[in-house]
């Protein structure tokens, strides 16, 4: 079992700033990607970034070169750095970490983009 605790979200400012983390406990060793997705109201739940152990990345179209994503191994902590924000990049952002034969997801954390 894996265990994933978001932190970071708020209410920012449209072309503000935040960073996101998420602190992964357990069987860690087992985890091979870490990513984030996010849910809008109405909306389905949709990847932002993700990132394998390698360092290999992968960002959604809207969020390219506004968001960064990184992790460090030796923390089990992946991070998500978002700058640029829009008022559409307002939703309930996910933690995920994927092993061979499992998938996990931490709780969630909001993020708000006022105009």
């Amino acid at each position: 079992q894996v265990q994933l605790v978001e932190s970071g979200g708020g209410l920012v400012q449209a072309g503000g700033s935040l960073r996101l983390s998420c602190a992964a406990s357990g069987d860690t060793i087992c985890i091979s990607a870490m990513g984030w997705y996010r849910q809008a109201p109405g909306k389905e739940r949709e990847l932002v970034a993700a990132i394998t152990s390698g360092g290999s990345t992968n960002y959604a179209d809207s969020v390219k070169g506004r968001f960064t994503i990184s992790r460090d191994n030796a923390k089990n902590t992946v991070y998500l750095r978002m700058n640029s924000l829009k008022p559409e990049d307002t939703a309930l952002y996910y933690c995920n970490a994927r092993a061979l034969l499992a998938e996990y997801w931490g709780q969630g954390t909001q993020v708000t983009v006022s105009s």
